[in-house]
């Protein structure tokens, strides 16, 4: 028996119109999820209420409620429309999924709340399957299976949420912690009690550094890795 979507799902792939309940033609749901995605990239997710963003949109609460039933759904169209279109790849699997994790990165940076807004299932919204799909292509014409190149993107995939998320979380802690996380380790951690993040603290590893060249690094050892794989399959 095939299983039943959610409404969300019914409505951005199409088998289920889009509501247009009520009489105000200027209230559509492209309206209402872009004014949310603005609310939710300046302030935050929290600060996302259906009654503060219909008074963004200077209409009754009410009214949201013809085009979204709760702001569940309110979010599963969010993290639909923020990415927008994935980008286009250059030639080459390691310049391409490169090309294509830097894009997903500035996505998330740029959209920290979908790190939160994500409900952890694997991707179903049409614009989210866009990205999975562009991120395979950069295998194309490579001799790893379809199952190995799901595999390596999954790989870029996380690299790409977990270093957005610990910076989305240190970005929006205090900024003496950010600043002096390094100094604050060297002061907690000993070595009969954490004797190899010790050595760790000691050569400065934790010290302010650019996130930028972090996740470069990050990134180009997980292409060697790959690169490995890809040789061994040839």
């Amino acid at each position: 028996m095939p299983t039943e979507l959610p409404r969300t799902l019914q409505v951005l792939w199409g088998v289920a119109d889009r509501p247009t309940r009520g009489p105000q033609p200027a209230l559509s749901l492209d309206r209402i999820v872009a004014t949310a995605i603005e609310i939710a990239d300046r302030d935050g997710l929290a600060a996302l209420s259906m009654a503060r963003l219909a008074e963004r949109l200077g209409c009754a609460p009410m009214s949201l409620y013809r085009h979204v039933a709760n702001k569940d759904e309110l979010l599963v169209f969010m993290q639909d429309a923020a990415p927008g279109e994935p980008p286009a790849l250059p030639p080459g699997w390691r310049d391409g999924l490169s090309a294509w994790a830097r894009a997903l990165r500035g996505v998330l940076t740029g959209h920290p709340w979908i790190l939160q807004a994500s409900a952890g299932r694997p991707p179903l919204e049409p614009g989210q399957l866009a990205w999975l799909d562009r991120g395979l292509s950069a295998f194309a014409g490579t001799p790893l299976s379809q199952r190995e190149r799901v595999q390596m993107v999954m790989a870029a995939l996380y690299l790409t949420r977990g270093e957005a998320q610990i910076s989305a979380v240190l970005l929006s802690g205090t900024p003496d912690v950010i600043t002096d996380y390094g100094a604050l380790l060297d002061r907690f951690v000993t070595p009969a009690r954490f004797p190899a993040l010790t050595e760790a603290v000691a050569a400065g590893v934790f010290r302010a550094d650019e996130p930028d060249r972090s996740f470069e690094i990050a990134l180009a050892r997980l292409l060697d890795g790959i690169d490995l794989l890809i040789t061994a399959r040839s």
